[in-house]
């Protein structure tokens, strides 16, 4: 259902884009990187206020482009160049917009993860200082009294379930750390970013291949080694600066998404 109010933000919009491309007219400044700046502006403010999906953005960005035909009849040879110009500018908007709120998300990711990170700090010192404090009241009992506390202990210290839970916990941050390498592709080249998200994919994925158990079966041992060669092609398309980065990060994603889904299923 169409919501009035974004039918007239989107209205304004096209208002504006039509006074600003007369306005550079008149002034002599239609270049095409005005017409850019100008249908880029318009879109980001249409696409930061309208409900994601109600296909007003797909309505604006239309609407945009048959009226910078409109306003260019007669440009000749630049219209090919104004016309380009303007699909950049309405997928600049679109992408400026929804990375701002990316970025708001990734914030507050951010801020829920440090909060788990302490919690789970805190939840291990409790349980360590308890197994501690039993140890020491154990020491005022008899020699099978005390064995069999500490013995309990360092089950419970090096139990299974304990190593897998922490495995767990680092193949997540894995997949993460590539989600986000494939995010920032996904919206601009910024390689830093990704080699940097990438990166972490790595250091989480080693974590995890510290805890898991000793002896993997062989299809895991297979798909491990193809994870850990996606990784390797991602992260030297990266340094290389690669247009193809965006596809090696997306079959990089699967990989792992399919590697912890096969580790689930193993246990």
């Amino acid at each position: 259902m169409t919501n009035p109010l974004e039918e007239k933000q989107t209205h304004q919009q096209i208002e504006q884009i039509k006074t600003d491309l007369r306005r550079a007219q008149q002034e002599g400044q239609l270049r095409t990187e005005r017409i850019r700046e100008i249908v880029r502006d318009a879109m980001a403010q249409v696409a930061g206020e309208v409900k994601q999906g109600s296909g007003e953005i797909q309505v604006l960005a239309k609407e945009a482009l048959t009226v910078v035909i409109e306003t260019l009849q007669g440009r000749g040879k630049e219209i090919r160049d104004d016309l380009a110009a303007s699909v950049e500018g309405i997928i600049d908007g679109i992408s400026h917009a929804r990375r701002d709120a990316i970025n708001q998300s990734q914030t507050e990711v951010n801020q829920l993860q440090a909060h788990i990170q302490q919690q789970e700090e805190q939840l291990n010192a409790e349980i360590e200082g308890t197994l501690t404090e039993l140890e020491t009241d154990a020491k005022s009992s008899s020699a099978d009294v005390r064995a069999a506390i500490e013995s309990a202990v360092a089950a419970i210290q090096e139990s299974e379930e304990a190593t897998l839970l922490r495995k767990r916990y680092a193949q997540l941050q894995a997949q993460l750390a590539i989600l986000r390498a494939n995010l920032a592709a996904r919206y601009g080249d910024r390689y830093e970013e990704m080699k940097r998200h990438l990166d972490d994919a790595k250091a989480w994925y080693q974590e995890a291949q510290t805890k898991a158990a000793t002896s993997e079966p062989g299809a895991m041992e297979q798909k491990q080694a193809e994870f850990e060669q996606k990784i390797g092609e991602a992260g030297a398309a990266i340094a290389r600066k690669e247009k193809q980065v965006k596809q090696i990060l997306k079959d990089l994603l699967h990989t792992v998404v399919e590697l912890v889904k096969d580790d689930k299923g193993s246990r």
